[in-house]
């Protein structure tokens, strides 16, 4: 395994950090300077989860990374106040000044690149990391910092949606997970025209710098930021066999289907935590058709079919809303 120096980690690296941090803190928090256009994946707009839903059906996922993310949070819990146009607009505007101090202070990579690994993708991300930390507040949700090996369906993690959508990063709270904190990475990246992808692990996103010359995985989701590589992965934060990492398709850089079947599955995640087993299952079934080849993925649908099928006997019939219940009947003439 290779790690590299970190934001919080390395003195070279933490010099600069610190340095690169009070020269923004200082700067007024006014975001300025031109608009910067979504680029890459942004070439189809869709305002609501069952219309990203059926794009994909038609093998048609060409949607903005941040728009397809948090229309898969669409109604789960702690989306309710959810204002998808206000997000994407503050995410815009953070990408605009993440421009800024990456152009304002490229001149301390370039006086000494040694000092950030001689990689100026590698700076980019660092001045990412500096700006959503110092000038915008986000941070690891406190409340979700778990070891892997104590995680269980019991831990509350899909509890909240905001904690794993982008939404909780860019509302009020400003707090995330490794399940949102890569996307927001990776988001705001794709604004700046870099070559930037989600990858997964089993239990894990990571994000990876792929072109412009380089190649290397940003660890977003620790204390500070770091760089692993490909090994790390197969090892952390759960062994993952060979097998696993073929049919599950870890380690590789995620396409628009890719990308859009991991925010369904944790959309799933917290539709089950809710006990809202058959809406995680009608989700899982457009998982299960947007990865073909996972193994895990089928066994989680038939267990949501257990659910609902248990949900049904537990719950009174008398108690259950009929299906038309919605639909106005028109009165008798």
């Amino acid at each position: 395994m290779k790690s590299t120096s970190s934001l919080t980690g390395g003195t070279g690296c933490l010099c600069l950090a610190c340095t690169i941090a009070c020269f923004a803190m200082s700067q007024s928090m006014a975001l300025i300077y031109g608009a910067i256009g979504p680029v890459g994946d942004a070439v189809q707009k869709c305002d609501a989860l069952q219309e990203l839903v059926q794009s994909s059906s038609r093998g048609l996922v060409e949607v903005e990374l941040a728009r397809m993310n948090l229309l898969c949070a669409e109604r789960a819990s702690g989306a309710e106040k959810m204002d998808v146009p206000a997000c994407l607009f503050r995410l815009e505007e953070w990408a605009k000044r993440v421009r800024v101090e990456t152009e304002r202070h490229q001149y301390r990579y370039k006086h000494n690149p040694s000092e950030i690994e001689n990689s100026e993708g590698f700076y980019k991300m660092l001045m990412i990391a500096v700006v959503l930390a110092e000038d915008f507040g986000v941070r690891y949700s406190s409340e979700r910092r778990i070891d892997p090996s104590a995680a269980s369906a019991n831990d509350k993690f899909f509890a909240d949606s905001r904690d794993v959508f982008l939404h909780g990063l860019l509302g009020p709270e400003r707090r995330g997970t490794c399940s949102s904190l890569p996307v927001l990475y990776v988001a705001i990246g794709r604004q700046l025209s870099y070559p930037l992808k989600l990858v997964t692990t089993k239990g894990h996103l990571f994000v990876r710098w792929e072109g412009a010359g380089e190649r290397f995985n940003i660890e977003a989701a620790g204390n500070g930021l770091n760089r692993f590589d490909d090994d790390y992965y197969r090892r952390w934060p759960f062994a993952i066999t060979s097998e696993e990492e073929k049919a599950e398709g870890y380690l590789q850089s995620l396409n628009p289907s890719g990308e859009l079947a991991v925010f369904l599955s944790i959309r799933v995640q917290c539709l089950r935590a809710a006990q809202r087993f058959k809406e995680a299952l009608d989700a899982q079934e457009q998982v299960c058709r947007l990865m073909p080849k996972s193994r895990i993925q089928p066994e989680l649908l038939e267990q949501l079919k257990r659910d609902v099928r248990e949900d049904r006997l537990a719950t009174p019939q008398s108690s259950r809303v009929p299906e038309n219940a919605t639909k106005k009947t028109q009165p008798k003439p």
